[in-house]
């Protein structure tokens, strides 16, 4: 568009301008022929019938107006008739006629405000032996030129838009055959983010570097399918292996409680047990979730379950440590796996009840695309200069208290991130600390 504008426009205003000379040349032909022909002799007195006949044959030949002025620019024959013979035409308003007179010939385009619309005004004199005996002048209107010049102009405007709309169809074929690969590896890419380890561009034909870009797609894909595959197993392997020293583990303890007489040792020993039974149900979620990505089935999960089973789990503990549990419900089917899930309100819940016990909640609702799992206590809230690193690993606060790894936000935050998510820790207006999971809701839900 920016050639064809580029190219058309000065092309128009030259076609424009070349009809216009072209106007002005053939009217000072004409004008001159006129001035030849009427001549001294035809401007003596007694030869008026002689020249209104040479002024009456030439008008429509030139196809405009002519007119004749004597040596003092008094109108002497006109075309248009009689009328106005005898009126002094060498004026400031016609200056063609005052140069004419003054033996120079004269073309310029005027506006006639009697008329109302632009003029070619051609004037020439009329010499006998050198000396100036009077002038010709013809009038064109410029509806002719503005005609033609237009008819040019569409036809420029035809011929561009024919140009651009074959630039177009040839830019669209061009654009299709580049694209085409791009679309495959677009989708390749798609599927396999998508956990579709299968994925692959096959053999993406187009452009040297296209075709180099998928085969390392390829390639990369086949890593990353033979390292999710090692994962699979080694999940699947070391929750097998990781049921049978637990069973142990619970048998003894169970021999254990039988046998216990102290009060507080029992205690101790319930417990432990029941961390082995939060184990071993962590241990089978880890189970179930090898088996379904081994299907490919889809994974995703309730999170208002997934909030009231961490409010049953903690219930008795967070009791124990003078806090109370509440639960916000709303959020829905997202994206993820249930044990992660899990895995993160564990961390998260056990990390507020070591921090600030007291009244917690913990629930779920829905913004836009996004799940936000959410846990909020209202204790003093960690300092602003610290919430931008509690997620790291082995960080650990000025006022953590002694014991922990500082590993169970950083988990938490991997484990949400491995879903598409995210990891956020805010210090709302009302005090406390606000910790937001946000997973990609579920399709449908």
């Amino acid at each position: 568009m920016v050639v064809l504008v580029a190219l058309g426009v000065p092309l128009a205003v030259n076609l424009e301008q070349r009809a216009t000379l072209e106007l002005q040349t053939e009217a000072l032909i004409q004008a001159q022929g006129v001035a030849s022909a009427v001549g001294s002799e035809n401007l003596r007195p007694g030869a008026q019938e002689g020249l209104d006949a040479i002024v009456a044959e030439a008008a429509p030949q030139v196809d405009g107006r002519v007119i004749v002025v004597d040596e003092r620019g008094l109108l002497v024959a006109d075309s248009q008739g009689p009328q106005l013979l005898g009126s002094m035409y060498a004026m400031p308003s016609r200056p063609e006629i005052v140069t004419a007179l003054n033996g120079r010939p004269a073309t310029q385009i005027r506006y006639s405000t009697d008329l109302g619309m632009e003029l070619l005004t051609t004037a020439v004199p009329i010499q006998d032996e050198g000396r100036t005996v009077g002038a010709v002048r013809i009038t064109k209107p410029m509806a002719d030129v503005e005609r033609e010049t237009r008819r040019a102009t569409l036809g420029l405007i035809a011929i561009g838009a024919a140009g651009l709309a074959a630039g177009l169809l040839l830019a669209f074929g061009v654009a299709s055959s580049l694209a085409r690969p791009l679309r495959r590896l677009a989708d390749a890419s798609k599927r396999l983010g998508e956990g579709d380890l299968s994925a692959r561009t096959e053999d993406v034909t187009g452009a040297d570097e296209i075709e180099q870009v998928g085969r390392s797609f390829d390639e990369m894909a086949d890593r990353v399918e033979r390292t999710v595959q090692a994962q699979r197993e080694f999940v699947a392997n070391a929750s097998h292996q990781l049921r049978t020293p637990l069973t142990g583990i619970k048998l003894r303890l169970e021999s254990a409680l039988g046998a216990a007489e102290d009060e507080r040792v029992r205690r101790d020993l319930e417990a432990a047990d029941r961390e082995v039974e939060r184990l071993s149900e962590i241990v089978d979620r880890l189970l179930v979730m090898a088996k379904h990505i081994e299907e490919g089935r889809p994974t995703m999960l309730d999170v208002d379950d997934a909030v009231d089973r961490a409010i049953d789990r903690w219930q008795e503990r967070a009791s124990t440590a003078g806090a109370s549990l509440s639960s916000q419900a709303g959020g829905g089917a997202a994206h993820g796996n249930p044990a992660d899930v899990d895995q993160i309100l564990d961390a998260l819940i056990d990390n507020a009840l070591a921090y600030a016990p007291g009244p917690l909640t913990i629930g779920s609702s829905r913004e836009d695309a996004r799940v936000v799992l959410f846990v909020q206590d209202e204790g003093p809230g960690i300092p602003h200069d610290e919430l931008g690193r509690v997620t790291e690993r082995f960080y650990r606060g000025r006022r953590a208290p002694s014991g922990g790894s500082g590993l169970g936000l950083a988990i938490a935050r991997e484990l949400a991130e491995t879903w598409g998510g995210s990891l956020e820790v805010l210090r709302p207006e009302r005090g406390g600390t606000r910790v937001e999971v946000r997973l990609r809701a579920a399709a449908g839900a």
